[in-house]
């Protein structure tokens, strides 16, 4: 049973859907920008964090420091939002909660945004951050990780970085990734009524928005299609009441046959990037911990 944590959260997100979305005029993309930031508020503020913004291959990017950082480390944090709205600032509480519970360094992506600046624009962006990481941090020393359409710009980073022979990090976190531009996966339909956060209209708007004409099965816009052969291992973490939850099943069917290591954990009657509301519901932080713990081991950071 989910906790009276989790329904109080469940309940901030149906109010913020109503905020735009509850009347008889759609919203306008400024709004829906506006709204996202209130994501920040899912999470607590974390203490013994401290923030830095910095510029990384030309991308705006802002660090989560925590107290007693392990140097050498580092994780690229892609945020989600659709590829339209969201930004480093929507997620600043998260990935201090990250941070922390990894003991290094965080860096959030300021990548770019459709419609304004369509695919590939922000694959492009998520991979220039990691090229400038290689500059200061070994590859085996280094993570990404992202939710929602930040977990498939995760897997599209991994992929592309191993295409153009770049090497590659430890290790990559999709959270709730959306793998799938054309919602094919049967879970859009046998959990639409459970999902408070993502409805196949909205999803398919902002993917034609992100695609702009482009091939709906590109391997970089829609990971679910790409070769997965070489890349490193992956821990997905899924919520249950989720109608992205077969996005993430697949894409773990799929890593498995193509010889990877991958864990996949389905937190059971979750919502949609449930852990970046750390420090305000246990499943959150439960969900952080183990993630840091899976990324730690695979960087050596244990």
């Amino acid at each position: 049973m989910a906790s009276p944590q989790a329904e109080a959260i469940k309940q901030m997100l149906v109010e913020m859907q109503e905020k735009v979305l509850g009347r008889s005029e759609p919203p306008t993309l400024e709004e829906m920008r506006a709204n996202a930031e209130g994501f920040n508020q899912m999470a607590t503020e974390p203490d013994g964090v401290t923030f830095e913004n910095e510029t990384l291959g030309g991308v705006p990017c802002t660090w989560a420091i925590p107290d007693n950082a392990a140097e050498g480390y580092a994780l690229e944090y892609v945020h989600g939002g659709g590829y339209v709205i969201g930004s480093a600032g929507s997620h600043r509480r998260f990935t201090g909660h990250f941070a922390k519970a990894l003991g290094c360094r965080v860096v959030s992506v300021d990548y770019r945004l459709a419609p304004e600046h369509p695919h590939p624009a922000a694959v492009e962006d998520s991979t220039a951050v990691y090229r400038a990481l290689l500059d200061s941090y070994e590859p085996d020393h280094l993570a990404v990780s992202g939710d929602s359409a930040g977990g498939g710009l995760t897997m599209a980073t991994l992929v592309k970085l191993r295409d153009d022979g770049t090497p590659l990090p430890a290790a990559g976190v999709p959270i709730s990734p959306w793998v799938d531009m054309e919602a094919l996966g049967e879970s859009m339909q046998s959990k639409a009524d459970a999902d408070v956060l993502v409805g196949i209209d909205a999803l398919k708007g902002m993917a034609d928005m992100f695609l702009a004409g482009q091939d709906a099965r590109d391997p970089l816009a829609a990971p679910l299609y790409a070769d997965l052969r070489g890349l490193p291992p992956i821990y997905i973490v899924v919520g249950g009441d989720e109608t992205l939850l077969d996005d993430s099943t697949r894409l773990a069917t799929n890593a498995a046959h193509a010889g990877m290591a991958v864990r996949l954990d389905s937190y059971p009657e979750m919502q949609h990037i449930f852990p970046v509301a750390a420090g305000n519901m246990p499943e959150a932080d439960d969900a952080v911990q183990r993630m840091a713990a899976f990324v730690r081991e695979a960087m050596g950071l244990d």
